[in-house]
């Protein structure tokens, strides 16, 4: 865990940490000299919890806020984590200038990105995590790779469009039968 991100781990007062022991059925010991979380499970060992609380605290570390980690909550609900170095190698003014598509003038491709897949996207250090439902989070990382490897915004909104589009007809074809 980013020492900057204990923090928001912890929350004012320990809420967060007590709100995801409660709800996962684990403890967490958070050492804030190393950055490291040890989470031992608290309830049935073949549960599953524990595995939510490793995906909570690996979204708030990669920069989500914990309203938006505990989205991870939901059954259906994944996080995917893409590692940007993959798109630059070890530049860092390119993976300035690759952060910096993703996110957009004043956030709006990442906002666009967020509103056209139903998704949450973080870019945080040399990482871009999406936590969504399976097709939301498909949809928002190929878009995500998409802008890395260097396509026009233009092309991959109106990729999202055309699937968002689909998705909804999709959905009525459901409720027709």
């Amino acid at each position: 865990m980013p020492h900057d991100r204990i923090g928001v781990l912890v929350g004012k007062g320990g809420e967060v940490k007590s709100r995801v022991e409660e709800q996962c059925l684990v403890t967490l010991s958070v050492d804030s000299e190393t950055g490291d979380i040890h989470v031992a499970s608290a309830g049935d060992v073949s549960s599953t919890e524990p595995f939510k609380a490793v995906n909570i605290i690996t979204a708030i570390a990669r920069g989500f806020s914990p309203q938006r980690a505990f989205r991870l909550l939901d059954e259906d609900t994944m996080l995917e984590v893409i590692d940007l170095r993959e798109y630059v190698g070890k530049s860092r003014r390119a993976l300035t200038r690759i952060r910096g598509r993703i996110i957009g003038f004043n956030g709006k491709s990442r906002r666009l990105i967020e509103e056209l897949t139903g998704a949450y996207v973080s870019v945080y250090g040399h990482t871009a995590a999406i936590i969504g439902t399976v097709g939301e989070t498909r949809s928002a990382s190929d878009a995500v790779k998409k802008l890395a490897s260097g396509s026009a915004h233009r092309s991959v909104y109106k990729n999202l469009q055309k699937a968002r589009t689909q998705a909804k007809l999709d959905r009525l074809k459901l409720w027709e039968e």
